[in-house]
This record gives C-alpha cells, sequence and structure tokens, in this order.
C-alpha cells in the first residue's frame, strides 16, 4: 500500500507538472510529494522528473514509467469495480438446505428462480439438524426455534395443524368433538425417516395427562400420502394447514376439533452472520420473507412426492 501511495504522487506530480498542486489535490504537502518520489527513483536508480524553481518535468525514463503506472492504476480500478458488481448483483451458487416439508414451497422457490436467473439452487431436503457452517449451507429453512448463536435469522411465517378427515369418512364414522372421541378413529401418521418414530400430534392433553391419538392406521414418511389417504376417507390426519388449504377451501377435506390443536410452529430462513451479506443471501431471505405467506397458493402440494420437515 505503501508503494501504492508512492505511485500515485508520482502520477499526480507527472499529470500537474507541480508537487504543489498534486499534493493539495492528495491531501499532502509539496515536500511529501517530493519525499515520494525520491524514494521511488532511490528505489529504481533512474530520475524520473527534472527539476527547476518553476517547474518539474519528465525525464525520458519518467515517461515511460508514466505509462505503466496509468496502466497499473486502470487495472486497479477494473479490479474494483468487478468486485463491486460481483457484490452488488446476485448470482452465482445458492446452496440451502430445507426441512422435507419444503417440498411444498416449490413453487416460491420456481419464482425466485425465474426472477433471478443468475443464481443457481442447490437445493438439499432433509429432516435432520445440520450444521450450516460446517456443512457449507448459504441458509437454511427450519421450524423452531433458532439456537445458535453463530447465526442470523428471519421469520417466514408461522402455520398451524389442523386435524382433517373427508366428508364420507365423518359420515360414516361420526365427527369427533372431544379427545376421547379420537379412539374410535383411524390415524394417518408421520414418521420421520431419520429416527423411524412417530410424530406426536399436537393435541391439548386429557385433564388425565392421557394420549389423545387414535389407533394407528398408517404411517408415511412424506405428506403426499397422508393427504391422499385423508382425501380418500381412510382415517383423520394431522397436518400443517398449508399442505390442505386447497382441499379444505375445495370441501375434500373437513377440519375438526381445531381447539383441541394447541401451538402454532414457525418457519424460520437462518444463515451464517456476516458483516457483508452476499447479494444472493440478502436477495433470497428477502424474497422468501416477501412471498412464501404471501400469496395462498405459494405453499402448496407439488406435482412430485413432498414430505413434512422438522426443526
Amino acid at each position: 500500500m505503501d508503494n501504492l501511495g508512492s505511485l500515485n504522487a508520482f502520477v499526480q506530480a507527472a499529470e500537474t507538472r507541480s508537487f504543489t498542486t498534486a499534493g493539495k489535490q492528495l491531501g499532502l504537502s509539496s515536500s511529501a510529494i517530493g519525499k515520494a518520489v525520491a524514494r521511488l527513483e532511490e528505489r529504481f536508480g533512474v530520475r524520473l522528473f527534472h527539476r527547476s524553481t518553476r517547474t518539474v518535468t519528465l525525464t525520458p525514463e519518467g515517461a515511460l514509467f508514466l505509462e505503466r503506472c496509468r496502466r497499473i492504476f486502470c487495472e486497479i480500478e477494473a479490479a474494483e469495480l468487478e468486485l463491486s458488481q460481483t457484490l452488488s448483483e446476485p448470482r452465482g451458487k445458492l446452496r440451502i438446505s430445507l426441512p422435507l416439508v419444503g417440498m411444498l414451497m416449490m413453487p416460491t422457490l420456481s419464482a425466485f428462480m425465474r426472477a433471478y436467473p443468475d443464481i443457481e439452487l442447490d437445493l438439499d431436503f432433509t429432516d435432520r439438524l445440520v450444521d450450516v457452517i460446517d456443512e457449507g449451507f448459504d441458509a437454511v429453512i427450519r421450524t423452531g426455534k433458532a439456537s445458535d448463536s453463530r447465526l442470523m435469522t428471519r421469520v417466514l411465517g408461522r402455520f398451524r395443524f389442523k386435524l382433517v378427515g373427508s366428508p364420507d369418512y365423518f359420515a360414516e364414522r361420526g365427527v369427533p368433538e372431544t379427545l376421547a372421541d379420537l379412539s374410535t378413529h383411524r390415524g394417518l401418521r408421520h414418521r420421520y425417516p431419520s429416527t423411524g418414530k412417530l410424530e406426536e400430534w399436537p393435541l391439548a392433553a386429557r385433564r388425565n395427562g392421557a394420549v389423545s391419538e387414535p389407533p394407528t392406521a398408517a404411517t408415511s414418511s412424506i405428506i403426499e400420502p397422508l393427504v391422499y389417504m385423508a382425501e380418500q376417507g381412510l382415517g383423520i390426519a394431522c397436518l400443517p394447514d398449508f399442505a390442505i388449504r386447497e382441499q379444505v377451501e375445495a370441501g375434500i377435506l373437513i377440519s375438526v376439533m381445531e381447539d383441541a390443536v394447541r401451538n402454532s410452529c414457525i418457519f424460520r430462513v437462518l444463515w451464517p452472520s456476516s458483516r457483508q451479506l452476499s447479494p444472493k443471501i440478502r436477495i433470497f431471505v428477502d424474497f422468501m420473507a416477501e412471498r412464501l405467506f404471501s400469496d395462498p397458493h405459494s405453499l402448496r402440494l407439488a406435482s412430485v412426492r413432498t414430505g413434512p420437515g422438522s426443526a
């Protein structure tokens, strides 16, 4: 950096033909400019200027050196411009981890790809907890609380679970009105593929603390079969509201006992904390926060297999 400062002093002096004017432009004294030039002359072993009491003029060696210095500063400016464009324009690969239920986000992710074609999405769907930094993810989307102090976080939206079944199923089995009524129904349950455990339904506990979930009729590690089986009248499923919004609106599924479902969940996007947030991550976070829950059709079952995620 000291060398660049000396080179800049030389260029300014050569272009203005004055140490005093060059000093004013750089906020230095004329003697400081003279010393910088003298250091260059001593280093290179050539005289760069002819000096007089009134003016300074370039020697042949100085003129040659000036052209080289101009090229150096042009290259520096070009490098700064390229870096500035890289930092300001979203582009490059973006590695994102999503829960299996993230398959339901494909309409929003597809819209993001259309809006930012220079960003290459690398999507990893899993229900396991990932180490965002150690595994090299740019961002992750998860439910639940954010506990890693190394990460920044932003809430994307909230959702609730609903107990749903088909009209034909409830016509045959009856509509449950209490937690005890669930014991006579058929449960369509989600099973975590990574652990094999069944996901608990977020139901209010009975007064005696007994479990309220119905006997299991079928399990699945992904959501689509549960939705399909519920539509076919094969049992009751406990599903995220965004996964069955269209079916409920169309009357294909009926939501029951809504007061018994006791909690809601939050979708968050998390990314490594950094003073310089890259444009591609900033754009992705803003886009998902603005779009994911704003459009009633932005979260829906895609034409491919989907599945519920976990925190």
